[in-house]
């Protein structure tokens, strides 16, 4: 199938920029990753994923975690893991 439809949006240059250096990782092109979620859209017949609005707990952690308040910190990978199992 010829691909000749375009999509022009605009979205945050950091979003982006995050964005490409995964897909680089995976060695796909924002085009190739763009289709791919139009034909998940198209196979689920909606979004393929779940949107929900948060709680206000949840609103409000994640508020306080880009803030970097209340944020738990360990010295180490192996650490977390030990207060996590404990």
């Amino acid at each position: 199938m010829a691909k000749t439809a375009i999509i022009q949006t605009r979205i945050d240059p950091k979003i982006k920029q995050n964005a490409q250096i995964i897909l680089n990782k995976l060695n796909i092109s924002m085009s190739e990753a763009i289709s791919m979620y139009l034909s998940q859209i198209t196979l689920h017949k909606g979004i393929p994923f779940e949107i929900k609005i948060p709680n206000d707990v949840t609103a409000k952690t994640l508020k306080d975690a880009e803030n970097g308040c209340e944020l738990h910190q360990v010295d180490s990978v192996d650490k977390l893991f030990q207060e996590l199992d404990s």
